[in-house]
């Protein structure tokens, strides 16, 4: 079982950026696709980014499209999200997650994606 612990949340102020990290366990990572979901109070986890095992294909949410990247470093076991011109809506605990379902072109839902990590917290301030 894939073991999964993000960092790099934190206060930022609307426009700033923030990179989270995503540190996996195993030998096994640079074969399995990864994920960013988001939950905002009150409400569920969100699809935010995906990456494909090599880092070649990547999906994104209308919401993040051209402000977030994910990218992967496969020899240090560890996923990232760049999120630039981050907004208030942005605020959220961000996971890093294994994507187990690629619905080929269908959006992503949070249940195709397991195991989670425990979350990085990002408030955006406007």
């Amino acid at each position: 079982q894939v073991q999964l612990v993000e960092s790099g949340g934190g206060l930022v102020q609307a426009g700033g950026s923030l990179r989270l990290s995503c540190a996996a366990s195993g030998s096994a990572f640079s074969i399995i696709p990864m994920g960013w979901l988001r939950q905002a109070p009150g409400k569920g986890r969100d699809f935010v980014a995906a990456i494909s095992a090599s880092g070649a294909s990547t999906t994104y949410a209308d919401s993040v499209k051209g402000r977030f990247t994910i990218s992967r470093d496969n020899a240090k076991n560890t996923v990232y999200l760049q999120m630039n011109s981050l907004k208030p809506e942005d605020t959220a605990v961000y996971y890093c997650a294994v994507r187990r379902i690629n619905r080929m072109g269908g959006r992503p839902l949070s249940s195709d994606f397991d195991p989670w990590g425990q979350g990085t917290q990002v408030t955006v301030s406007s």
